[in-house]
């Protein structure tokens, strides 16, 4: 373990994309609870420019756009790790199960999986969350997580169905090991990097959905997100009366974590891919 997480902080694109998401996660758990500020709270007026008073000015009802931001990113944080929590879980589930049982388990289980994947999630993901009511953010991100485990599931499947061939999986078969114990104790702790790396995949992909979801009117209710930030901007037209403030800061942050993650992900590939690792 000490040796994978030497390799870890080796990689330049790990230790750029831990610092960033590092940063991110700050402003969004820990801002919200320093500040007196509420951001559902009149600051100024309608699209007041950046100021002393108010960082990033004011959005279309006055509220404090700094302050909206760091709840925001918070918001959009917590549905993206529920998301990616939901969809790895049952991506891991499926695709293990599938994968170290095979014959008829495998083949019924991969064709509901494909034929999931061949139904655009956002058509899946607009009539789920239209037929939720009282959308909160942890409710937000089990619908986006529920539409999002297939790839993984496939991938998982894939990953088991090769090592469960493995000699210490035949040892451990002959030894008197039950299904559960073969699966738990000799095929999941060889997948825990792969895991752990479809669950990044998963967590920024559920910030991106939230984000479209909310830039559609199908947010989260009674809070604020990133993608709220952005339906409300685009909503008043704050690009075509160029009030820049009311829509970068939101855009620049699903930016960022975006990118974080994605170099986190890519870090961790060089560590755990041989094909990739440097020597």
């Amino acid at each position: 373990m000490g040796e994978v997480i030497t390799l870890l902080f080796r990689s330049r694109r790990f230790i750029i994309g831990a610092a960033l998401f590092t940063l991110v996660l700050a402003f969004g758990v820990i801002g919200p609870r320093v500040t007196s500020k509420d951001p559902f709270l009149m600051a100024g007026g309608l699209f007041d420019p950046p100021s002393e008073g108010s960082m990033l000015g004011t959005d279309n009802l006055g509220r404090d756009v700094f302050t909206q931001l760091m709840y925001g990113t918070g918001t959009s944080l917590l549905i993206g790790f529920v998301a990616g929590i939901v969809a790895t879980v049952i991506g891991v589930a499926i695709g293990t199960l599938a994968g170290f049982k095979g014959g008829v388990i495998d083949e019924l289980l991969m064709g509901v999986t494909n034929i999931l994947i061949t139904i655009p999630s956002i058509v899946v993901l607009i009539l789920l969350s239209v037929a939720v009511k009282g959308r909160s953010a942890t409710t937000m991100g089990v619908i986006i997580g529920v539409t999002a485990w297939p790839w993984t599931a496939r991938a998982v499947r894939a990953q088991t169905s090769s090592l469960k061939t493995r000699e210490h999986v035949d040892l451990a078969r002959i030894s008197g090991y039950s299904t559960v114990e073969l699966i738990v104790k000799e095929i999941m702790p060889y997948m825990f990097s792969y895991i752990f790396m479809a669950f990044i995949l998963q967590f920024s992909g559920g910030i991106t959905n939230e984000a479209t979801l909310s830039m559609l009117g199908l947010g989260p209710y009674q809070t604020v997100s990133l993608g709220v930030m952005l339906h409300w901007a685009l909503l008043w037209e704050s690009v075509r009366t160029g009030a820049w403030w009311a829509f970068i800061p939101p855009v620049l942050f699903l930016a960022v974590t975006s990118f974080s993650l994605m170099l986190i992900n890519a870090g961790m590939d060089e560590v755990f891919n041989p094909r990739l690792r440097k020597s």
